[in-house]
């Protein structure tokens, strides 16, 4: 399941059924799961754990160090969950002792070609990011997120659960959950109605949330009145409370407004 012309450092643990393409690198520190696939040309290095199941297809970088002139060499991490598709040209870098110490990918995502998760960054499940999508450091992408083509996101800003950007979008702030912005800089655009009903919420559980985007974007409130609003609105509906939630976490960049 090895090519021949790739070279795997015999520390390396690799799944006995993991396939690695023609001249790809697999470092020492790399563990990779049962199912899981390399394409050619990849290069896998640094203390990176992948788990099972993934398709990561070719000219990969995963596992190299930070972008970052404080890194000193420390033994941080890249962690990769499972059932992931990886497409050509990504780059994921390890974390900084300064931060988590790890950037990860979570479960069932669909990552296309040439895009960048920087150091610190953590990814959830289910989530779409097409091709060239630049995430800079310590970044954070809720599940089911959808972020359009070329979307580039500021360090620490976080982009929630359900939301989704359009093409070439810039986000400086944080994006709330079940959020469409987009622009540059991006700003907030309604509701990801369509993708919600996808996903199974119910039309009640959609219009509460629409009730809550209003709230927060067209009530002509303050943002802290808003979020007491909003905290009243999520005892009734459930879903609600995922925007609740994220609101109370302190921003580092505040919220697209």
């Amino acid at each position: 399941m090895i090519h021949e012309t790739a070279i795997v450092n015999p520390a390396a643990k690799l799944a006995e059924d993991v396939e690695v393409g023609a001249y790809s690198i697999i470092g020492e520190h790399v563990e990779i799961g049962a199912g899981t696939s390399i394409g050619a040309h990849a290069v896998i290095s640094g203390h990176t754990r992948i788990g099972c199941r993934n398709r990561i297809f070719h000219n990969v970088s995963l596992g190299e160090i930070p972008q970052d002139k404080k890194y000193a060499g420390e033994p941080t991490r890249l962690e990769i969950g499972d059932d992931n598709v990886i497409r050509e040209c990504c780059t994921f870098n390890i974390g900084t002792a300064q931060d988590l110490g790890y950037t990860r990918l979570g479960d069932r995502n669909w990552i296309m070609a040439y895009v960048h998760l920087a150091h610190d960054c953590v990814v959830g499940n289910e989530t779409v990011l097409a091709n060239c999508v630049q995430l800079a450091g310590h970044v954070e992408i809720g599940d089911f997120a959808i972020l359009g083509g070329f979307t580039g996101v500021h360090q620490f800003c976080r982009v929630g659960a359900h939301a989704i950007t359009g093409v070439s979008s810039v986000v400086l702030a944080d994006v709330p959950p079940f959020v469409t912005a987009m622009g540059n800089t991006a700003q907030p655009h309604g509701v990801n109605t369509e993708g919600l009903k996808r996903r199974g919420f119910s039309n009640e559980a959609v219009k509460e949330i629409r009730r809550a985007y209003r709230t927060l974007y067209r009530s002509g409130l303050q943002l802290d009145e808003a979020r007491d609003a909003i905290v009243l609105q999520a005892r009734d509906c459930p879903e609600v409370a995922l925007l609740s939630e994220f609101l109370a976490v302190k921003s580092r960049r505040s919220i697209i407004r």
